[in-house]
């Protein structure tokens, strides 16, 4: 795959991922299987490694038939399903798996997954797709919305979600290379870790969509219908507007948008992931207001040939070149705050100079492209190579192998 020698990883390679389950499946396990097909592709095929598994038994899933090292959550009552609710046991869980054998961890984190326990003789590389949210920046924002802390218990959650900030920032120190998925990411990292991160952009699936579809005057967004999405401004703006608007997704919130959409707002709820290419295919523009870490669904709309409307704020900007910056070859259109009348009058903007026109798809989908598995395998590899390299040459500085783990020999 490249033009230099590889470096000789170990053969006992650790994956570590929050949970593997039916409920969740998204941007984050992209990633695992992205990183779990590169390792395997070079005759390395990784241990997984989760705090529960729901999917090594099941019929149909990616996982099926693989080994999946668990914590003690495993064997608690609906631990499987519903492994969030020993939110306060899962620091100490993740602790209690043993990976002494596995000279190179691996772990993709938004949780707890980076917080495993290596020696110095072994690497742990994490990626990383957001600090806790609701431990550190939206903590206030989750509270307001907690049922548990309107019902008189926000001091016990406030005293969790403290200890769960001290081990999270001591955890990451004890991770030796950190890799997040945007600079918004690492700016996170930075701010509530105190560690540097290296941006490494996750992978889409941008060979799912056709960009070469004729388009209508439809505006669409796909998204889960939560509040931190902030679909209400998109679905108030297009009611101001008088524009057409799809709203694809479902959620907490889908009853009160269904009650704020005007005559030109459809909300059309969980739809099959070929129907929502489709749409995404012909859109004229993807409208999207969330504050994301990266933000896969706008990438995919571009990989679809739609120009992105979106908050010019966190991931996004990572992924969407805003045409009224004067970048070259720009793919869409960034608002700057998350309002009805932002929103609002960067879609009127797209309008009145009927950007859609010079926004062409196959240039939308040719951005779209520098974010394809392909590219993020070989940029991971080339990664893991350096740093896998550079860990041997420290060891072996110390008198100690990587490869083999003697002991409890020190690597310092």
């Amino acid at each position: 795959m490249f033009g230099q020698a590889r470096a000789d990883l170990p053969s006992k390679i650790a994956l570590v991922h929050e949970w593997f389950t039916p409920r969740s499946v998204g941007g984050a396990e992209q990633v695992v299987a992205a990183i779990d097909t590169c390792l395997t592709l070079r005759g390395h095929q990784p241990d997984l490694v989760a705090l529960v598994d729901g999917e090594s038994g099941r019929s149909g899933s990616p996982w099926q038939g693989r080994r999946i090292l668990t914590s003690p959550i495993q064997q608690l009552p609906w631990g499987i399903s519903h492994v969030q609710q020993y939110l306060p046991l899962l620091p100490l869980a993740i602790e209690q798996i043993d990976l002494a054998a596995y000279p190179l961890v691996i772990s993709s984190s938004h949780l707890v997954a980076k917080g495993v326990l290596t020696s110095p003789e072994q690497l742990h590389v994490s990626y990383v797709h957001t600090p806790v949210r609701y431990a550190w920046d939206q903590m206030h924002a989750y509270l307001r919305r907690s049922a548990l802390a309107r019902r008189g218990l926000g001091p016990l959650i406030r005293w969790q979600l403290h200890a769960l900030r001290q081990w999270d920032q001591l955890s990451a120190a004890r991770v030796d290379h950190l890799l997040a998925n945007s600079r918004f990411t690492a700016r996170r990292i930075r701010r509530f870790w105190g560690r540097e991160a290296q941006v490494l952009h996750p992978p889409v699936q941008v060979e799912r969509f056709r960009w070469d579809q004729p388009r209508d005057a439809t505006y669409l967004c796909v998204c889960r219908l939560v509040p931190y999405k902030r679909v209400d401004v998109v679905v108030e703006a297009f009611n101001r507007l008088g524009l057409p608007l799809l709203v694809v997704g479902d959620g907490p919130e889908r009853r009160s948008l269904e009650r704020l959409a005007g005559p030109t707002v459809q909300i059309l709820g969980r739809l099959p992931s070929s129907r929502v290419e489709a749409l995404m295919a012909r859109c004229r523009a993807f409208v999207y207001a969330g504050l994301e870490d990266f933000g896969i669904a706008p990438v995919e709309a571009m990989a679809a040939g739609a120009p992105v409307i979106g908050l010019g704020r966190g991931g996004l900007l990572d992924s969407v070149r805003c045409a009224s910056s004067g970048v070259s070859a720009p793919t869409g259109v960034l608002f700057p705050e998350q309002t009805p009348a932002s929103v609002a009058a960067a879609v009127s903007w797209f309008e009145e100079r009927r950007l859609w026109r010079e926004l062409a798809p196959e240039r939308m989908r040719a951005w779209a492209e520098r974010f394809s598995p392909d590219r993020f395998a070989s940029r991971f590899e080339t990664v893991l190579e350096r740093l896998w390299s550079g860990h041997q040459q420290a060891c072996a500085a110390a008198g100690s192998d990587p490869g083999q783990l003697p002991g409890l020999a020190a690597c310092d």
